[in-house]
């Protein structure tokens, strides 16, 4: 088990600086190689300098190449998919609406959540190894300022946001000092540095900062088309990020899943970083999934329109899964709910926005080497092993492997598996496109904050009247108003001049 737990260190970059091989270390590596016909990796050995032999040796020591064959072998052979399966929404057990729960309900969620953050049990994992490619920018992508009137980027407003649900758990316990959410944030390789100056020159956003806490997510080799690992250059192996379902041995061998047990962390929230409305650590999706006593609980919104592409939270032959819009037939992306033919029979959008018990994540070395991979065919530029000469191919020439964080849905029985609806104009608006595109860009992201903080201010009793024609938006400070609350003591019968910024004075105690 040692050795496994070292070699996964080394793949993900955390362990100490590697030290120069020797003979027979190199020769027995070779041979593990040699025999499962990888052995082109050690093309250029003896031409390396002793650097470059130490490195590549580190990079190859962190990879099982039986393991890597096998997944290759799977990706590029796989077995014919099943026929029809039989897909069904999730039961009415496993499922609630914000949209339509009972008041009641909704309010025992909320301040049972608040109490679990109030105790400190209640922890955040933010995965946030993309850059913002296609955004025109290389930072990592919660590095990105969306436009807002504050310029805030989104990790700010995350940050921000965990602020204020502290406070509102501190004031509902009485006690500062439990009311703590500590910040997991996992990384990639080529983002980790960036995340971390980024977080180091703005201070944390206010947060302690051992209570913030990086990590990186694995990789993998990337294998050309005939299943063979390719090289990036003479001395290194072309690898990329294992998708953002290399979250849970990432938690493992990081000490994350140590560190939530050392802090008595029950409840976990996980959500990606290019949502610019995510509740974090969100009180009633904690309450609600604790009431279930569930493993893990997901959030969805209501799909748009039956043509629109997105995966949906379904019952797959009896068990939770994740179709894809390209799986699913146009009759069934059709069918309407039998029971409201207003509504659409499979709905459940997903937004990759998640409940863990810690309980459950302590299970992840029974699992977590048995979930699928997934291949992703790109154009990758390589070295090749017969000239030494690095190739930027026309064409995709290989496969990059790549888990998704949802293929464990199908290990969680039904009854310890939930689903709760949420509105799509106050938590989902994702950053996914650039300049110029139609949805999911910056644009639409400015635009779902400010529309948000218009919709509290009304609801609050204030009047926002427009400076500029067709510009309504509100941008309200998450160190005001976690999610609407409030707000009425100091914006009732007010008149509010749009667009506007509204910021904390909280924000003096961050200075």
């Amino acid at each position: 088990m040692a050795g496994v737990i070292e070699s996964t260190l080394q793949a993900l970059h955390l362990n100490s600086t590697p030290q120069a091989p020797t003979l027979e270390q190199v020769a027995e590596l070779r041979a593990e190689y040699k025999k499962y016909d990888q052995d082109h990796v050690f093309a250029f050995w003896d031409e390396l300098t002793d650097a470059g032999k130490t490195a590549l040796f580190g990079q190859l020591s962190g990879f099982k190449p039986a393991r890597i064959s096998h997944l290759a072998e799977e990706a590029l052979h796989p077995p014919p998919p099943a026929e029809n399966p039989a897909v069904e929404p999730l039961p009415e057990s496993a499922t609630a609406s914000i949209l339509d729960s009972d008041p009641a309900a909704l309010e025992a969620w909320y301040e049972s959540g608040l109490d679990a953050i109030g105790r400190g049990e209640v922890a955040v994992i933010l995965m946030a190894g993309g850059q913002g490619t296609r955004l025109g920018s290389s930072d990592p992508k919660g590095c990105f300022d969306i436009g807002l009137p504050s310029q805030k980027s989104l990790f700010q407003l995350q940050a921000e946001r965990i602020i204020k649900v502290q406070k509102l758990a501190a004031a509902k316990v009485g006690n500062e000092k439990t009311a703590i959410v500590p910040w997991y944030i996992m990384t990639s390789g080529p983002t980790r540095g960036p995340t971390e100056a980024f977080f180091e020159k703005n201070r944390y956003f206010g947060l302690n900062k051992e209570n913030v806490i990086l990590f990186e997510q694995g990789v993998l080799p990337c294998i050309s088309n005939e299943g063979k690992i390719l090289l990036q250059a003479k001395s290194k192996v072309a690898v990329a990020p294992d998708g953002n379902g290399g979250i849970y041995q990432a938690i493992v061998v990081s000490s994350v899943l140590t560190n939530l047990q050392t802090r008595g962390i029950k409840h976990v929230h996980a959500y990606c970083v290019d949502n610019s409305l995510v509740r974090v650590a969100d009180p009633t999706f904690i309450g609600f999934a604790s009431s279930k006593s569930v493993f893990l609980a997901t959030k969805v919104v209501r799909k748009r329109a039956a043509n629109e592409s997105v995966g949906l939270i379904i019952l797959k032959n009896g068990k939770p899964d994740v179709v894809e819009y390209s799986e699913i037939d146009e009759a069934t992306c059709e069918a309407k709910d039998e029971r409201d033919p207003s509504l659409l029979k499979f709905r459940a959008a997903n937004i990759v926005n998640h409940y863990y018990s810690t309980e459950f994540l302590e299970s992840i070395p029974e699992w977590a080497h048995a979930l699928p991979h997934h291949i992703a065919r790109k154009k990758i530029p390589y070295c090749d092993p017969a000239t030494g000469e690095e190739v930027s191919p026309a064409k995709p020439n290989g496969i990059k492997l790549e888990q998704f964080v949802f293929d464990v849905f199908p290990r969680i029985p039904l009854e310890k598996f939930a689903c709760l609806e949420v509105r799509r104009e106050d938590e989902f608006s994702p950053l996914k496109n650039g300049k110029g595109s139609k949805e999911d860009n910056a644009e639409t992201s400015r635009v779902d904050v400010m529309e948000q903080g218009r919709r509290w201010m009304v609801a609050a009793g204030a009047t926002v009247v427009s400076e500029n024609l067709g510009e309504t938006g509100v941008e309200i400070s998450p160190l005001i108003s976690y999610g609407g609350e409030g707000l009425e003591e100091m914006f009732r019968g007010k008149e509010v001049l749009a667009p506007a910024k509204i910021e904390s004075v909280l924000k003096t105690e961050l200075e």
